[in-house]
């Protein structure tokens, strides 16, 4: 069972590896489950033809919202997160639902942890 937490705790995420359409179901999955400093006129741009983009956003995830079903992916989404150990579970337990979610790499520190993994659709 979750318990509160007595303070926010926030993970910074990066998006990679897909297009801008996929970047933004998967932001805006995150956006309705947790407050976030991405706006909803906060849309993924592709700024370079061939160089590959990557996309930032950092989500508040002490309290998570109801969290409808997300679009369809056209393919594969790599996520990389980093923050506390729970903010990351709390990450991995919501994503878990809403997306296929394959393990590639979790790093952890003393007080962080870092989580690599593909996103894809259910």
């Amino acid at each position: 069972m979750d318990r509160e937490r007595p303070h926010e705790e926030s993970v910074s995420v990066e998006i990679s590896g897909c297009s801008k359409e996929d970047a933004r179901i998967v932001f805006d999955a995150l956006c309705a489950c947790f407050e976030s400093d991405r706006g909803s006129d906060d849309v993924p741009q592709q700024l370079h033809e061939t160089r590959p983009m990557v996309w930032l956003g950092t989500f508040e995830v002490t309290e998570a919202h109801q969290c409808p079903p997300p679009a369809r992916l056209a393919a594969s989404v790599e996520v990389d997160a980093q923050g506390g150990y729970w903010a990351i579970n709390r990450l991995r337990t919501t994503l878990d639902p809403l997306f296929s979610v394959r393990d590639l790499a979790t790093t952890s520190g003393d007080q962080e942890r870092e989580m690599h993994v593909l996103l894809e659709s259910r």
